[in-house]
């Protein structure tokens, strides 16, 4: 009965103890691996954070923020315009009809190229009553001639001759008045003199051209009807143009006749082009909320045409401020960031607002501590070492 007993008592007591060690080295084989899972958190707890092999890490410099003179800039589009100064439009000094036409857009004319010929009734009734008036003043001329005969012949009284004379006085007047109407409906000197010996009436008017230049717009027809009023051709002279920008009104303190621009006309890579603002407009537009701003552009090669697109840099008064090498920035998540050195000797994705570039540096306005040192080139390529071991886990 007692051996029974004890042989009852040992059996449970043997599956305790054994259980009892299982249990033990379960917990401890936990507690090793959760050791090590936190060791690991610690290490790469932070996606920000990467650390790299020493042959890496002597491909990469660090250092500090630089202090540079730094003049702000506002990049705006332009165009090339013509010179308003330069402008002349051709028209018509008399109503008719279009007969024939000379001159095409983006032809270029001298001064006195005929551009246009019309049939004008107005010219033919001008030229009939210039030499009716030329007749009436040639007899009343006679007229007063032959009274002074007579009166020293003692056959008329004075009286007569001065109203004869009276009367060449007014038709010479007539006629100078016929004359200058002429020049008025577009007769030349030349052409009056002709139309006074030949006496021959030609109704063909001429449109010319007032100025060297190139057509711009040439707003007529053969056959057309014409006014003294309407713009025929517009002739621009292009040895100088203006280059053109709107620029937002709240830059409008910063815009002051003699400002520094660059810009450059991608119709014609290669060439940058240097110069200062000539007109700063005093208003600002009242749909588009912007001001005109110009500069003029010397153009004696015509190479700089009218409706050409432009990139335009207005700079600004030189200022003292932090630089950071462009190449240092990453841009991540619409974010500006650069990689700084933490005292452990890992590198730190750190966000940062930067400026604008210039000559391969960012301004830099905010994210850095002073003495904080970052990496100033590769940053590409480590934040990709930095993706890689994110994703590995490493």
């Amino acid at each position: 009965m007692k051996s029974t007993t004890a042989a009852a008592w040992a059996a449970p007591t043997a599956l305790m103890a054994t259980l009892l060690l299982a249990g033990c080295n379960l917990a401890g084989s936990n507690k090793s691996a959760g050791g090590g899972a936190r060791e690991g958190a610690t290490a790469h707890r932070d996606p920000l954070e990467v650390q790299v092999s020493d042959t890496f890490r002597a491909q990469l410099r660090t250092g500090d923020p630089e202090w540079a003179e730094v003049a702000t800039s506002l990049n705006v589009p332009g165009r090339v315009e013509a010179d308003e100064t330069r402008l002349a439009r051709a028209g018509s000094p008399v109503a008719g009809r279009i007969a024939e036409l000379m001159a095409v857009q983006g032809q270029s004319v001298r001064r006195g190229q005929v551009l246009a010929t019309l049939n004008s009734t107005e010219l033919s009734e001008g030229q009939f009553g210039f030499l009716k008036a030329q007749s009436q003043a040639q007899l009343a001329q006679r007229a007063a001639a032959r009274a002074r005969q007579l009166v020293e012949a003692g056959v008329i009284s004075v009286a007569e001759l001065q109203r004869r004379e009276a009367d060449y006085a007014q038709a010479s007047a007539e006629f100078t008045t016929w004359h200058e109407r002429l020049r008025v409906l577009g007769m030349s000197e030349e052409a009056a003199e002709a139309l006074e010996k030949t006496r021959r009436i030609n109704s063909l008017s001429q449109v010319v051209a007032n100025i060297d230049g190139v057509v711009l717009e040439r707003n007529v027809t053969p056959g057309q009807v014409v006014q003294p009023a309407d713009t025929l051709f517009l002739i621009a002279d292009l040895s100088r143009v203006w280059l053109v920008a709107d620029v937002p009104e709240q830059a409008a303190g910063q815009m002051a006749v003699g400002k520094a621009l660059e810009a450059d006309v991608p119709a014609l890579p290669g060439r940058t082009l240097r110069g200062r603002l000539s007109f700063v407009s005093a208003t600002v537009n009242p749909e588009t909320r912007t001001i005109r701003v110009r500069m003029d552009l010397p153009n004696p090669d015509l190479l700089y045409k009218p409706a050409m697109l432009a990139n335009i840099q207005l700079r600004g008064r030189p200022e003292r401020k932090q630089v950071i090498p462009a190449a240092a920035v990453v841009r991540e998540g619409n974010q500006d960031h650069v990689f700084v050195q933490t005292a452990s000797g890992s590198f730190l994705l750190r966000p940062v607002s930067l400026g604008e570039e210039f000559m391969e540096k960012r301004v830099l306005a905010g994210g850095l501590k002073t003495g904080e040192k970052f990496v100033l080139d590769n940053a590409f390529h480590l934040n990709n070492e930095r993706k890689r071991a994110s994703l590995h886990g490493e």
